[in-house]
């Protein structure tokens, strides 16, 4: 019964506050609050594009926290270690089974540690690459190719993966492809102007099919 009611509460805190957004916090010593300035950037590049109307403010939220739930999307970022203890990764089960949405964004180094907490989350689910005619990359802006390459890192190809709750996308990881630094204020890395439109283009498209899903 106290599930139920949990749950109750979380779907109707994401009817109240359906165009949030709010950066996770995890533990591990992993550099969460790493690009300061993408996310504003993308809500204002959301805000004037796609016409959200997000806070140009984000929050930071601990994935433990019932805050979380005050959130339909959570971005979460970093160079290293991450560890979910048990507490935050059934809060973040139930997070994401009662409605809400998960962008992780590898900003390189993340992949072996991201990996293995999500096992906590959904230990009978798979991290399963998005093909390039998934819905995402043709929501506000066409990606024929999928997830754009904005950084080296290793050289490898762009990947975006996902997990499904059901039939509905719940999280989605992007992989060697570094979409928050691409976000990130012009002077930061010294990325191209088309370079950096093609990465908000691709935030804008997570952003909107989120909300719309």
């Amino acid at each position: 019964m106290k599930l139920v009611i949990s749950l109750i509460f979380c779907l109707l805190s994401f009817v109240s506050f359906s165009q949030e957004i709010a950066v996770a916090k995890y533990k591990g010593g992993g550099d969460w609050y790493a690009n300061p300035t993408a996310l504003p950037n993308l809500i204002a590049f959301c805000n004037t594009n796609i016409n959200t109307k997000i806070n140009p403010k984000p929050q930071d939220v601990e994935v433990g926290s019932s805050d979380i739930f005050q959130f339909p999307f959570l971005h979460m970022t970093g160079h290293g270690n991450v560890f979910f203890s048990e507490t935050d990764a059934e809060n973040l089960r139930n997070y994401l089974i009662s409605g809400g949405f998960l962008h992780i964004d590898d900003n390189y180094g993340m992949q072996p540690y991201i990996t293995k907490e999500l096992k906590k989350v959904f230990p009978d689910k798979e991290l399963i690459e998005l093909p390039s005619n998934h819905e995402i990359f043709n929501t506000a802006y066409k990606f024929p190719n999928g997830l754009p390459k904005i950084h080296e890192h290793d050289g490898k190809r762009p990947q975006a993966f996902g997990m499904y709750v059901e039939d509905r996308l719940v999280l989605l990881f992007t992989f060697e492809s570094d979409l928050g630094d691409g976000w990130e204020n012009p002077e930061v890395h010294n990325d191209p102007a088309d370079v950096r439109e093609k990465a908000l283009k691709m935030g804008a498209n997570i952003v909107k099919y989120a909300f719309e899903h």
